[in-house]
């Protein structure tokens, strides 16, 4: 028996309209894009909007249905490119039947973007025409084209990627130093494009450095800061302490600038990532003006790491430092050597504020017996402690024009300079050897070596220069007229101050002018 078979051929479909009696015109809309803003690529961006709105609405059989256009924005990713979003969201609620565009480059540089949304577009029957490489998706051979193009589109991508890396490379290694000011306190640019100081901005950043060394915390400074109603360099009311950090650790308020901190990983997702010596850098010194004095930055940083070391506990992991109060962080026990803490202390019914060994606190009396003080017997012994200081103010300032002797005999037998000269000649083999496509890791590894060097002799020049600071100011406040003083001042304490020592029977107070002073309880 001969079976009847009726073949029914597929019938040509475009777009999200179905041909039903009379076949409807197809809705056509142009994507456009330019990855800049500069003027010739403005232009060329007005012309591609012109030419498509003139080029469908020719066309009998098309009906116009918008011209979707992203201005100065790159290709690799669809991310920020908020038009061409908006074409696949209309595509995709049946708003379109075609799209045109210039080119695969133009319509993505990424293969697996620009693959993914045309796989979307032909599942609605939306072809998408590339008029300078004349493919249309729907065409038998298209995929198989539109993936060569676009593998080529991503490597042409790429290739400019690593131009413009090696570009700003090259930059780096002249010294020339390029920074976003927009976001970045205490500068701006001049019309030259070069680093000035902004001295509104300045005089925070000022504030921020000298309240950080007078013992304020991190939060204490943000905090300080919102409430005089001062914004960040973004122009925001919030202020926190990682921000206060930042601004602390940077090494451009001296001047400087280390240049490529981070590196991009991937050229089409952008993502970048910190550099920890996978790619070069470069340390440019005195690049532009500074607002902070490079002694001054040095102390801040030596401050930052004895807070971060400043460690209590069975297992020194629990971090202590704490800002409060003038007295935290700063007196110490004689028996275990653990600091004291504050205490709202109820003893018998009877509550008091009191100072206590943290260990004794945290372990019990069998780990440390060490006495309890009561707030306002510390603080009075530590107005008698200064007053003591006042009353002998001739026999001080000897001791401290000694101690200043003893800083001075004291100076690094390596000077600055000479770390300095050895750094150049390293660099210059350094260039030698990477021009001659030399091994170079030997010498990599002595200028990491002498760059630390570096970092440890500023920081005794700092320090020693902290000090003597410190002792000058001591000395100045022993010129005042000032014979006593006759309650405790907070921040007299954090200016004078620098450690106190509880024993059973007496406290030994320790001035940073380096003066001890002992006080029976």
């Amino acid at each position: 028996m001969n079976n009847n078979i009726t073949i029914i051929p597929a019938r040509r479909q475009n777009g999200n309209n179905i041909s039903v009696g009379i076949k409807p015109n197809l809705r056509v809309a142009a994507y456009c894009r330019v990855s800049t803003d500069s003027e010739e690529q403005a232009s060329s961006y007005e012309t591609q909007v012109n030419h498509y709105t003139d080029y469908i609405k020719r066309n009998t059989e098309w009906e116009f249905a918008g011209i979707y256009a992203d201005d100065g924005v790159s290709g690799t990713n669809t991310k920020k490119r908020e038009e061409f979003n908006r074409l696949i969201e209309d595509c995709m609620v049946g708003k379109i039947d075609m799209i045109i565009t210039k080119s695969i480059s133009r319509f993505a540089r990424n293969t697996v973007d620009c693959l993914n949304y045309i796989r979307q577009l032909k599942e609605k029957n939306i072809p998408v025409y590339f008029e300078k490489e004349n493919i249309k998706t729907t065409d038998s051979q298209g995929e198989v084209l539109l993936t060569i193009m676009a593998s080529l589109a991503q490597q042409e991508s790429e290739s400019l990627s690593k131009n413009v890396k090696m570009g700003i490379q090259f930059r780096y290694q002249q010294g020339q130093v390029q920074v976003n000011h927009n976001r970045f306190m205490g500068y701006t640019k001049d019309e030259d494009g070069n680093l000035v100081v902004e001295p509104s901005e300045a005089k925070i950043i000022k504030r921020i450095y000298y309240e950080y060394l007078q013992g304020a915390s991190l939060k204490q400074i943000a905090e300080g800061l919102m409430a005089d109603d001062i914004l960040t360099g973004a122009g925001k009311p919030t202020w926190r302490a990682e921000g206060v950090r930042k601004i602390l650790r940077n090494e451009k308020y001296i001047g400087d600038a280390l240049l490529q901190k981070t590196y991009t990983v991937d050229v089409l997702t952008k993502k970048r990532v910190a550099n920890n010596g996978i790619v070069p850098q470069y340390y440019v010194e005195g690049c532009h003006e500074a607002i902070i004095p490079r002694d001054l930055y040095m102390q801040v940083q030596e401050e930052m790491a004895r807070r971060s070391n400043l460690h209590s506990g069975k297992d020194k992991k629990k971090r202590v430092y704490s800002s409060k109060y003038a007295l935290s962080s700063m007196v110490y026990c004689s028996k275990c050597g653990e600091i004291y803490r504050r205490v709202a202390w109820n003893n018998r019914g009877k509550g008091a504020i009191v100072w206590r060994c943290v260990n004794r606190v945290e372990n019990g009396p069998q780990c440390c017996d060490a006495p309890t003080i009561k707030e306002e017997d510390l603080q009075n012994a530590v107005v008698q402690a200064i007053n003591m200081i006042m009353d002998s103010k001739e026999d001080v300032v000897r001791l401290l024009e000694k101690n200043i002797a003893i800083v001075l005999a004291q100076e690094d037998e390596q000077s600055l300079e000479s770390v300095n000269a050895k750094l150049l000649e390293l660099q210059k083999e350094l260039l030698k050897c990477a021009n001659a496509k030399m091994d170079y890791n030997d010498i990599a590894d002595e200028i990491d070596c002498q760059r630390e060097l570096k970092q440890r002799v500023m920081a005794d020049n700092a320090e020693r220069e902290g000090y003597k600071k410190r002792i000058n100011e001591m000395k100045t406040f022993l010129a005042m007229e000032i014979t006593s003083i006759d309650k405790y001042d907070e921040t007299m304490v954090r200016r004078m101050v620098e450690k106190i020592t509880a024993y059973e029977d007496r406290l030994i107070v320790e001035f940073k002018s380096g003066a001890n002073v002992e006080v029976e309880k």
